[in-house]
């Protein structure tokens, strides 16, 4: 498997093109934890650190869905927003999860699977998978910082 690009973009939109292969969820986890700490500020201040621990989760089930469900991560996205952080996570199969229009309910019995759709939907704003021209999909979601 090959490691994904990823590009990132600015607050307020302001986009920068960088390659730097992601290929596992920690590394996206490390870089999703730098862009924050770094670049994001809303008006009353840098993000809390509940609120990076849930966007850090997120990224963990979006990556780790794309690898082990999504024939692997063809592309790794972050937008940083005034409201929050959009992720954009490319793979390689065409199937979209039903789960990601559940409810977001847990599971009744923990049997190695069943909590990440469910936790990506509870710390979510937004939810959008569409089909890429190339084959595959992208699912991106914003996760709010405030």
């Amino acid at each position: 498997m090959k490691p994904a690009e990823r590009r990132t973009a600015g607050v307020g939109g302001t986009a920068s093109t960088r390659p730097v292969p992601i290929s596992s969820a920690a590394t996206a986890r490390s870089y999703v934890r730098s862009l924050v700490s770094e670049h994001w500020r809303a008006p009353s201040g840098p993000a809390s650190e509940r609120a990076v621990t849930d966007l850090l989760l997120v990224v963990s089930e979006l990556v780790t869905n794309a690898i082990r469900h999504g024939r692997g991560l063809a592309g790794f996205e972050v937008a940083l927003l005034t409201e929050g952080v959009r992720l954009s996570v490319h793979d390689y199969s065409d199937d979209v999860p039903s789960a990601a229009y559940g409810p977001g309910t847990l599971p009744h019995l923990h049997e190695g699977s069943g909590y990440g759709w469910p936790l990506i939907i509870r710390l979510t704003r937004e939810i959008h998978i569409e089909r890429r021209r190339e084959g595959g999909k992208t699912v991106s979601v914003l996760v709010p910082l405030m």
